[in-house]
């Protein structure tokens, strides 16, 4: 598979991680992504794909693309034999500037692009993105217009500067320190996250713990479960496993396998490193 990404300019830099271009064969019919401490923004320019939010959840199909606000389980993607689109990596608050609504309302609920932007709006931007010149003048297309629709948030200074404590103490901060560094009542707190992220400082921190301890695992090598379930914070290796299972479905030696099948399958693969083969 063919992937370009770059950091945007500021002010988007405060915002966004990366826009990215994929194009290609997925390795996989259908990949389970964890929970991330991230949004996700896909423009399709391609065949449709699926998104399954949930076992309780029916499968949807996405044809112009879709949004995803900061999740709490874990999302399965349905891709066609060959997938094409261009999307941001966006940081948990990131979104917020371009909904039309609170991120509450989005939370394990993705929506298509056309929900958020208007259809018309999307098809333009579509066709723009389908007869662009290459990936780069892709990417600089879709930050021009996300450039174009930045608007000013309410908010969104307390829960950024909030999310980067977070984000620097893996997760491992607790939540009174929060309140008292943000000057604000936890109530406060709260539904400001809930607003623009679409998940509580408490969750957010969760997520943040769960990344950072899978970021620290190299499937290459044994793993020693007790050394990183202490080193991750976690009480003990039941508490470690109970948030491996909610967060993946899986337990952390099964995840471990799932993830050696996808190097040994498809060594070097730009999806290999959080997604997971579910076929």
């Amino acid at each position: 598979m063919e992937y370009v990404s770059r950091a945007p300019r500021p002010p988007l830099d405060g915002l966004v991680d990366d826009i990215y271009y994929l194009e290609g064969a997925p390795p996989y019919a259908r990949l389970m992504l964890p929970p991330m401490p991230a949004a996700l923004l896909i423009v399709n320019l391609g065949a449709p794909f699926r998104i399954r939010a949930g076992t309780d959840i029916e499968t949807v199909e996405y044809a112009d693309g879709c949004v995803v606000t900061t999740p709490t389980r874990a999302l399965e993607f349905g891709y066609p034999r060959w997938t094409r689109s261009v999307g941001v990596h966006v940081k948990p608050w990131g979104l917020a500037p371009f909904l039309p609504m609170p991120a509450a309302e989005l939370c394990d609920r993705p929506v298509t692009v056309e929900q958020v932007w208007g259809r018309p709006a999307v098809a333009e931007l579509r066709d723009r993105l389908a007869t662009a010149g290459g990936p780069h003048e892709m990417l600089t297309l879709l930050e021009e217009e996300l450039m174009r629709r930045l608007r000013e948030t309410a908010g969104l200074g307390l829960v950024s500067r909030t999310s980067g404590v977070i984000a620097a103490s893996s997760g491992a901060v607790a939540i009174g320190d929060l309140r008292e560094a943000a000057g604000v009542s936890s109530t406060h707190l709260a539904r400001r996250f809930k607003e623009l992220v679409g998940v509580t400082p408490k969750r957010l921190a969760r997520t943040y713990r769960f990344a950072a301890t899978v970021f620290a695992i190299n499937p290459a090598v044994p793993v020693d479960w007790s050394d990183l379930a202490g080193g991750a914070g976690f009480f003990d290796q039941a508490h470690f496993g109970h948030e491996f299972r909610a967060f993946t479905g899986l337990t952390p030696t099964r995840y471990i396998d799932v993830r050696r099948r996808f190097l040994r399958e498809h060594p070097g693969s730009v999806l290999d490193g959080w997604s997971l083969p579910m076929d």
